[in-house]
C-alpha cells in the first residue's frame, strides 16, 4: 500500500461552536369550512418553527474522529450544513480555529470550503464521462483550469490507497467503488475538516465497514478532523467518539 505522509501539513483545527440555535418556519395550512354550502371552503396559514439546534454548544480537538447520530429529521445534514459554512444558524458562532463562519463573507467561504474542507455524501456526485481520476481531480478546476503535477500524482496515490484504477471508467464501478473515488476527491487537497453525511447509508454491510474504516485510517494519516453522520450503530461505534443529537442539543455518548 502506499501511505500518505502529513510530515509537512500542520493540523491545528478545532471546532469551538457556541450558542448555536437553528430554526425553520414550517407552514402550516387550514381548512375553515364556509357558513353556506354555496361557497368554497376558504385557507389561512399559520407560520411554526421547527427548533432543530437550541443554544447547543459543540467542540472538537484537532484530528477527532467523532460519529454524528440522531434519528430522521433531527438537523444531522443541517449541522454537517454550518459546519461547512453552507448554512447559516438562526444565532451563536462556529469557529474552526480562528476562522469564525458566520462572520465571512460569500467570497471568504468559498475559500475556506475550497482550501479546508473535504465532504463526503450519501449519493456520490461523480460524473460517469470522466475518468476515475479525473473526478478526484475535480476540486482543483475551482482553482486553476489545469491540475498541477503535484496534484495529478497526489490524486493517483489517493487512488491506489482506495483501490480504484485511474483510468476506470465510472459508469461500470460498482457503489462501493464509486465511494472510493468520492473519498478519495473529498481528500485531495489535504483538508483539515472532513464531513461525511451517511457515506455508507446506500452500500452493503460489508462494503460499508470497508469504507468508513478507509475513510478513518486516511483522515489519520493527514491529521483531517472527521465528523461522520450516521443511523449506522456499528459504523458509529469505530470512532472515537460518538455525539447524540438530542432535545436541541449535541451529546457525547457515555
Amino acid at each position: 500500500m502506499v501511505a500518505i505522509s502529513s510530515e509537512n501539513c500542520v493540523m491545528t483545527t478545532a471546532l469551538n461552536m457556541q450558542g448555536v440555535n437553528l430554526a425553520y418556519p414550517r407552514e402550516r395550512t387550514f381548512i375553515t369550512p364556509s357558513s353556506s354550502p354555496f361557497l368554497s371552503p376558504s385557507s389561512s396559514h399559520l407560520s411554526a418553527l421547527i427548533t432543530l439546534l437550541h443554544d447547543a454548544d459543540w467542540s472538537l480537538h484537532s484530528g477527532a474522529q467523532v460519529a454524528l447520530c440522531g434519528p430522521s429529521g433531527c438537523g444531522k445534514t443541517s449541522l454537517l450544513n454550518m459546519l461547512a459554512a453552507i448554512e447559516k444558524p438562526t444565532s451563536g458562532t462556529i469557529c474552526w480555529d480562528a476562522a469564525e463562519l458566520c462572520n465571512m463573507n460569500a467570497r471568504q467561504q468559498d475559500a475556506w470550503r475550497r482550501h479546508q474542507l473535504g465532504l463526503v455524501f450519501q449519493q456520490f456526485h461523480l460524473f460517469p464521462y470522466l475518468s476515475a481520476l479525473e473526478n478526484v481531480l475535480l476540486p482543483t478546476r475551482f482553482i486553476a483550469i489545469t491540475p498541477s503535477s503535484a496534484q495529478r500524482e497526489r490524486a493517483q496515490m489517493l487512488l491506489a490507497r482506495v483501490g480504484v484504477r485511474a483510468h476506470a471508467d465510472i459508469a461500470l464501478l460498482s457503489r462501493g467503488e464509486q465511494q472510493r473515488v468520492a473519498v478519495a476527491r473529498a481528500l485531495l487537497t489535504v483538508p483539515r475538516v472532513v464531513l461525511a453525511d451517511e457515506p455508507t447509508a446506500s452500500l452493503d454491510t460489508d462494503t460499508a465497514q470497508i469504507i468508513a474504516a478507509l475513510l478513518r485510517e486516511l483522515c489519520r494519516e493527514q491529521g483531517s478532523t472527521l465528523i461522520v453522520a450516521t443511523h449506522d450503530r456499528d459504523i458509529a461505534s469505530g470512532f472515537d467518539a460518538i455525539y447524540d443529537m438530542t432535545h436541541g442539543k449535541i451529546m457525547l455518548r457515555h
